[in-house]
């Protein structure tokens, strides 16, 4: 493994990139918006599984070949921008179909759950080869071939960045669903919060879709 200055190093780089304002912290507040903490919470722990895909998939090897790839890194970034476009209209059009069957007298639809926001946030990560390229533009610095075994020392700071990544998801979560709950009593501004929740994660999907291939 790399020396301890090298290791603190890196743990302070990841920490602050893990606390910079990103697509990933905008889309776990906008599902804690949408559908309370313990979805947020859930959809944190979901994209730092999906993190974990993309962190083993650099230490052997294929995010590379991804990343080489024009027509292979086009497939995966539209597929995970067509998720998310879709998970945000569904978050819009629940929220207005809700407010409306309260206003008929009837009751909302129940929130998609913490094992269905998981499940969202596994996919929305792994589907997005931005993390891919990330982690092999940001880990390979504090590598030290020297040390041996690459892979592994690549895998051990992946797991790590994304550890401290979910940590910060989660702080978020907390502070998201405090705004939602305080909210619990205006049921327009609940609305206004899911709506905007959709809004959001719409936003994302289109800005993945336009993201380039990086340079390799």
């Amino acid at each position: 493994m790399p020396e301890l200055t090298q290791l603190a190093l890196f743990f302070a780089a990841a920490f602050a990139l893990a606390i910079t304002p990103g697509p990933g912290i905008f889309y776990v507040a906008a599902r804690t918006l949408a559908g309370g903490r313990a979805e947020g919470i859930a959809s944190s722990f979901g994209t730092g599984l999906g993190g974990m895909v993309h962190v083993l998939a650099g230490s052997l090897g294929v995010s590379a070949i991804v990343l080489a790839s024009a027509d292979l890194f086009t497939v995966l970034k539209l597929l995970g921008a067509a998720y998310l476009v879709w998970i945000g209209w569904r978050t819009f059009q629940a929220a207005r179909r809700d407010a409306l069957a309260t206003l008929a007298g009837g009751t909302a639809a129940p929130p998609v759950g913490a094992r269905w926001a998981f499940r969202e946030g596994v996919l929305v990560e792994a589907l997005n080869p931005k993390t891919a390229a990330f982690f092999l533009a940001f880990v390979p610095q504090f590598v030290d071939p020297a040390a041996g075994n690459v892979a592994l020392q690549f895998a051990v700071l992946g797991f790590v960045s994304v550890a401290l990544n979910t940590l910060a998801d989660v702080v978020v979560a907390f502070a998201a669903g405090g705004i939602r709950a305080g909210a619990t009593a205006r049921p327009t501004l609940i609305r206004r919060l899911r709506e905007g929740s959709g809004a959001a994660m719409v936003a994302l999907g289109i800005g993945l879709a336009l993201a380039g291939r990086p340079s390799t």
